[in-house]
């Protein structure tokens, strides 16, 4: 069975409901806490009072949109193994259409077709955004390393490392 974007979609909240989603957010942050400190897991209490023990991975995923949603911010859920369109895959990167088609016909990210329509899928399309991010961190330690051989090493020993 095929589930539409729109209905994996959940759309910003209105003003009024975004308070129930801070509360939300709260709540889940300390039974986080709980669980770190005291190996507490986190229980979903359903009809009829039964419960139910919450993953790790889905609850940190119920943080993540919690959180999204206080924001005011709307959010997909998509299985690993999506299909995405050109379009859909260009708005995940935050690049134009006929950018990221470029990339795909110059074999910097797999595609397929369907029909004569290419089609993405979102691993694919995470691996690339990965390597892309990696490939940009080590040109710019490059960039730190090459800048500190003109004597200044001193002063980039003292810049925090702000990234992972």
């Amino acid at each position: 069975m095929s589930i539409s974007l729109e209905d994996r979609t959940v759309r910003p909240p209105d003003e009024s409901h975004r308070a129930d989603y801070a509360d939300l957010l709260r709540v889940l942050v300390k039974s986080r806490a709980a669980f770190a400190e005291e190996g507490q897991p986190t229980l979903l209490v359903g009809a009829g009072g039964k419960k139910v023990e919450v993953p790790e991975e889905l609850f940190d995923v119920l943080v993540i949109v919690a959180g999204a949603l206080e924001r005011g911010q709307g959010v997909t859920v998509q299985p690993a193994n999506a299909e995405l369109t050109t379009q859909q895959a260009a708005d995940l990167l935050g690049i134009a259409r006929p950018t990221l088609v470029r990339r795909l016909e110059a074999g910097k990210i797999p595609f397929h077709l369907v029909g004569r329509h290419r089609r993405v899928y979102l691993t694919d399309l995470l691996e690339f955004e990965e390597k892309s991010r990696r490939g940009r961190r080590q040109a710019l330690a490059k960039l730190a390393r090459d800048g500190a051989r003109d004597g200044s090493e001193a002063a980039t020993n003292k810049f925090v490392d702000t990234r992972r």
